[in-house]
């Protein structure tokens, strides 16, 4: 199994409930394909340097994990087809 690092930004208008759903919903995904979560942060409501969807604002959160690289393939699918998650980005830590 791989170290990884995710960090995915949510749209701003989303209810800190909601916003739950969405990191328990990832979460469950890496857990379920026989990974497994080591931390995830809520970093809060940030600007972003750059507009993106006509949005100038976005929560961020940030997800480090371990799993196999089947896993980070999968997590990053969902992430693009999630309707919630305006930008992704899954990094491998170095051993």
């Amino acid at each position: 199994m791989r170290s990884y690092e995710c960090v995915f930004i949510l749209r701003p208008d989303l209810d800190d409930e909601r916003a739950g759903e969405v990191a328990e919903k990832f979460k469950s995904l890496v857990e379920n394909h026989g990974g497994e979560v080591t931390k995830l942060e809520k970093w809060g409501k940030r600007r972003l340097a750059y507009e993106i969807a006509h949005t100038r604002e976005g929560l961020y959160m940030i997800m480090h994990f371990n799993a196999a690289p089947e896993v980070a393939q999968e997590l990053d699918r969902v992430l693009k087809i999630t309707e919630d998650v305006l930008r992704h980005i899954i990094v491998r830590q170095a051993a």
